[in-house]
C-alpha cells in the first residue's frame, strides 16, 4: 500500500479527503483506508473467480496461441482444439471410469513426442522413465533383453543379456518382435515395449518373433526374473605370445566406470601382453561411460557429434589412459550397439587395434535426457555421432577390421568354439 508523505493529501479509495479532525487520529484512518482496499481485492477476486467457473461450467475453451521460437519456420499453434477435446472426452466417453486427467495429459504429451517420426525421441511417464533408470542401474525385473528398433523401425532385439531368461530361451540379436502377449508391436513406442516385456519376477510373457531376415515366426513364454548383472567381467587366458586379459563388457550403465577401473587395475597387475575388449551383444547405455573406456586406449578425440545446425563437436578423452600402448582387440556382432559401436569406432578410427566379428547394429543418434518435476522424463534425439574419422554409422553399423562368423553353418554356437575370441587371441 502506497503511504504518502506527511505533506501530502491523503486520498482513500473512495476519492473522499479526511477532516483534520477526523475521529481516532492517523491510526483510525490508516485502518480504514487498509479495510476499504482489501473489501475492493476481495470483491475483484470474487468475481473473476466466478468468471473463470461460468468458462468452465459453459465449456469455452482458451483461445491460446504459442509460437515456435526454435523451429526454422514459424509456427503459430493455437491449442482451443486440444481443450475441446479434453473437455470432450470426459463428457462423452461411455466408460467414466476410464477417465484419468493425468494420463489423458500423459498420453497426448507422448502423441506429440511420437509424431516426430524418430523411434528414439519418447516421452516417459513416471512408471517407464523409473523403468529406464533401473535398468542403468544394472538391477531390475524382467526378461534381460535390450530392444530398439531396425532401420524399417520395426522393433527388435539389440541383444539379450547373457545368462538371463531371454539368452536361455534363444532369443538371438536383431529378432523382430512382432507380439507380446496378445499386443501387436507395429505401433508401440519404445517405452510402451518395455513397459509390456517388463514384470514382476515370477510372472511369464509371451513374445511372438522371427529370427532376421527369415517369414516363419515362433513364440517363447518366458518367466521374468530379478536381472542383476554385473557390466565387466574379466579373465586371463594364454596364449603363443604370452598371457593375455580378455574383458567382457556387457552394458554401459551406472556402475560400469568404477568396474572398468577395477578390471584395469588386476590386468595391470597381471602383466599381460594384450587385451580382448569383447564388446559382443552390449546393447550401449551411457555415452559419457563409453568415452570413458575408450580413454583407456586412445588420446585426443573418441566421438564428434553433428547437431541439426550442422556444427560437429568434437568429445575428447575424460583422462590418461593405462593402455595407450597395450595391443588391443575388440570383438563385436550385430547385438553391438550405440555406446559399445562408439566404443569400437574410436579404436578403429583411430587404428588402435583391430575390430573382429560381425557387423554392428548400426545406432549412430545420441539422446539427451530430460526429467521433469513429478517423475516423468523425455529422451530426445540431439545428434548424430560420428566415428573419429567423420563417419556416420546410423543404419550402416561398424565394418569389422577382420570378419568372422560367430558358428560355421551347421555348427551349434553353444556347444561348439568361440571362434571370434579365438581369431582375436590369433591377432594378439
Amino acid at each position: 500500500m502506497f503511504r504518502p508523505k506527511p505533506s501530502q493529501k491523503q486520498i482513500l479509495p473512495s476519492g473522499v479527503v479526511p477532516a483534520k479532525n477526523s475521529p481516532g487520529g492517523p491510526i483510525f484512518n490508516f485502518l480504514i483506508q487498509f479495510i476499504v482496499v482489501a473489501v475492493i481485492f476481495f470483491a475483484v477476486g470474487f468475481v473473476l473467480g466466478q468468471k473463470k467457473v461460468e468458462i468452465l461450467q459453459k465449456g469455452i475453451a482458451p483461445q491460446i496461441n504459442v509460437v515456435d521460437k526454435y523451429s526454422p519456420k514459424t509456427q503459430n499453434v493455437d491449442f482451443s482444439l486440444f481443450w475441446s477435446v479434453f473437455d470432450t472426452l470426459p463428457q462423452k466417453f461411455l466408460d467414466k471410469s476410464a477417465i484419468d486427467g493425468q494420463k489423458l495429459l500423459y498420453g497426448a504429451i507422448s502423441g506429440m513426442v511420437r509424431s516426430l517420426g524418430d523411434p528414439y525421441t519418447a516421452f516417459l511417464d513416471p512408471k517407464q522413465n523409473e523403468a529406464i533408470k533401473s535398468e542403468l542401474s544394472g538391477s531390475y525385473e524382467g526378461v534381460g533383453i535390450q530392444i530398439g528398433f531396425n532401420k524399417e523401425k520395426r522393433l527388435v532385439v539389440i541383444a539379450p543379456l547373457a545368462g538371463t531368461p531371454a539368452a536361455k530361451a534363444g532369443i538371438l540379436p536383431r529378432d523382430l518382435i512382432l507380439k507380446i502377449d496378445s499386443r501387436e508391436t507395429f505401433d508401440l513406442s519404445l517405452p510402451e515395449a518395455v513397459d509390456l516385456i517388463r514384470g514382476p519376477a515370477g510372472s511369464r510373457v509371451k513374445l511372438s518373433l522371427s529370427h532376421e531376415n527369415q517369414d516363419k515366426t515362433f513364440e517363447v513364454e518366458i518367466e521374468r526374473a530379478k536381472i542383476d548383472v554385473k557390466s565387466v567381467e574379466f579373465n586371463f587366458v594364454d596364449t603363443k605370445a604370452g598371457g593375455a586379459a580378455v574383458i567382457k563388457v556387457s552394458r554401459f550403465g551406472d556402475k560400469t566406470d568404477s568396474e572398468w577401473d577395477n578390471a584395469v587395475l588386476a590386468v595391470l597387475q597381471k602383466g599381460v601382453r594384450g587385451v580382448v575388449v569383447d564388446m559382443r551383444n552390449n546393447p550401449g547405455g551411457l555415452l559419457s561411460s563409453s568415452v570413458h573406456l575408450a580413454s583407456e586406449f586412445v588420446k585426443g578425440t573418441v566421438v564428434e557429434q553433428e547437431f541439426a545446425n550442422g556444427s560437429i563437436a568434437p568429445i575428447n578423452v575424460d583422462h590418461e589412459g593405462k593402455f595407450l600402448k597395450m595391443p588391443v582387440v575388440v570383438l563385436v556382432n550385430g547385438g553391438s550397439a550405440s555406446a559399445s559401436e562408439i566404443f569400437a569406432g574410436a579404436i578403429q578410427g583411430g587404428r588402435r587395434g583391430k575390430i573382429v566379428g560381425e557387423k554392428t547394429f548400426g545406432k549412430g543418434t545420441v539422446q539427451d535426457v530430460v526429467d521433469f518435476p513429478g517423475g516423468s522424463g523425455l529422451h530426445v534425439t540431439i545428434a548424430k555421432w560420428l566415428t573419429s574419422g567423420g563417419k556416420s554409422i546410423n543404419g550402416t553399423g561398424i565394418i569389422p577390421d577382420v570378419e568372422v562368423a560367430s558358428s560355421a553353418e551347421g555348427e551349434d554356437i553353444s556347444q561348439g568354439p568361440d571362434r571370434q575370441l579365438s581369431k582375436a587371441l590369433d591377432l594378439l
